[in-house]
């Protein structure tokens, strides 16, 4: 045997590996942060339904203050999408659009990532009564990595590396929403 068959060997048992155990790995995952926020249901709820409002406290709308923002529709209802587009490849280009919204409960999302790579991802908001002047909020995100991606579910903890993220958001709206 030359080094060659012996390094295309090696290639092809590492890739039959990383396949195999794809196929017994789970392919979904799911992240949810939750925070009290001390000012009534009613304020908070209306705050969050209007989706340019995470620009000003998710993480995410702050990596790139270059990146491109379009919208479509009436913001804080069913139907509207708010689209980005960044040159940086932590952000890259997608879009979030409303799919339902129940008053003082909750606001479904969907993310649908174009780019760096494709993917859709379902999050929501909901909205809980703690007392009269308290709130909770809970953000979460769900979605799916196909196979044979899934693999990099091993690595790469989503629970740890999204999570920071919305706890971010989240302290972000509290110090946002309690100053007024």
């Amino acid at each position: 045997m030359n080094i060659l068959t012996i390094i295309l060997f090696v290639i092809f048992v590492l890739i039959a590996f990383v396949l195999i155990i794809s196929l017994f790995l789970k392919q979904e995952y799911a992240v949810e942060r939750e925070i009290i926020i001390n000012k009534p249901i009613i304020e908070v709820f209306n705050y969050l339904k209007i989706l340019k409002n995470q620009d000003n406290f998710s993480k995410w709308a702050t990596m790139d203050p270059e990146m491109k923002k379009f919208y479509r529709g009436t913001d804080g209802q069913v139907g509207f999408v708010s689209s980005w587009e960044s040159l940086n490849k932590n952000v890259g280009k997608g879009e979030q659009e409303i799919l339902k919204i129940i008053e003082n409960e909750i606001i479904d999302y969907e993310i649908r990532f174009i780019k760096p790579f494709k993917n859709i991802a379902a999050v929501y908001l909901i909205t809980d009564l703690v007392t009269e002047h308290h709130t909770k909020v809970k953000w979460g995100f769900s979605s799916k990595m196909k196979y044979p991606m899934n693999f990099m579910l091993l690595f790469f903890n989503m629970e740890k590396f999204i999570g920071k993220d919305f706890e971010i958001g989240l302290s972000n709206l509290k110090e946002i929403l309690e100053k007024n």
